[in-house]
């Protein structure tokens, strides 16, 4: 079988919907960030195992998930605000049963809801996640929009997870975002700076892959309108109909948010060196 592991900070609206997706595994764990809301009383009440770890940031938190104790040898990683389909359970343990030992990990796509419709355009579909791991074999790094690190081969599986972003209103995905794109923005000008490789535009990693991507788009003047051009005319999100147009503007929005934060990081520390007054 499989263990899953939950990470959770106040998902009470979410919490129950997730585990009863993953009802299948004999070991589901809830790692949680001392939530302030009824999610570790009604994940007790699912009768699953929570943890409890004070958050500090995405990879330590996950580095943190995965060290625990698993009565199985391969680890299902589900946010709250996810749903494992069918297809996906019944591909995973069809494929595991099977599975070589050269392999330490497995990617998935998902399928983002807004106002009810699954924006398979708008959200740029599909980004490629290591969700599968095999214990022990699988570090994460980076703390913010977590890369997954595998000691051996990555494998790709056609099932889903189904997400819902918008679970607990778009007031509570404008504050994420928020949050998100001061962490971004701190790791973006680290970032940023390096030497670009060609090598990891081809990678047959989707993580590194989209590293390289991400370094180059953010190289790129204007980029939060060049954003919104490619997710709602190439990437054809118009074919979403409005939810698919306003998802376009809030993710152009969070680009957005992300350069007013690089620009004053980098204005800030121009002046601790005294380059301006």
């Amino acid at each position: 079988m499989v263990s899953v592991l939950i990470l959770t900070k106040n998902e009470e609206e979410t919490i129950e919907r997730c585990i009863e997706s993953v009802s299948w595994s004999d070991d589901i764990v809830v790692f949680d960030s001392f939530s302030e809301d009824r999610t570790v009383e009604l994940a007790r009440r699912c009768g699953v195992r929570v943890e409890m770890r004070v958050f500090d940031n995405y990879a330590n938190q996950r580095n943190a998930a995965l060290a625990l104790d698993y009565t199985n040898d391969w680890i299902l990683m589900v946010d709250a605000d996810e749903c494992v389909s069918a297809e996906l359970r019944d591909e995973i343990l069809s494929t595991l049963a099977n599975v070589p030992s050269s392999v330490d990990m497995f990617q998935m796509r998902r399928k983002d809801y807004f106002f009810g419709r699954w924006i398979k355009h708008a959200s740029a579909y599909p980004t490629w996640f290591g969700r599968l791991v095999r214990k022990g074999a699988v570090r994460v790094e980076r703390e913010v929009n977590e890369e997954y690190h595998a000691n051996g081969d990555v494998v790709s599986l056609q099932g889903h997870l189904i997400h819902y972003p918008f679970s607990k209103g778009l007031a509570f995905w404008f504050d994420r975002h928020n949050r998100y794109s001061t962490m971004e923005a701190l790791a973006l000008v680290e970032e940023v700076g390096g030497k670009l490789s060609k090598a990891d535009f081809v990678s047959r990693t989707a993580t590194v892959r989209r590293r390289a991507l991400k370094q180059l788009a953010y190289r790129l003047p204007g980029r939060p309108l060049v954003v919104f051009i490619y997710l709602y005319i190439f990437r054809f999100g118009w074919v979403d109909g409005f939810p698919g147009f306003r998802y376009s503007v809030m993710r152009s929005m969070y680009e957005y948010m992300i350069d007013l934060k690089v620009a004053e990081i980098r204005h800030e520390k121009r002046m601790l060196e005294g380059e301006i007054v």
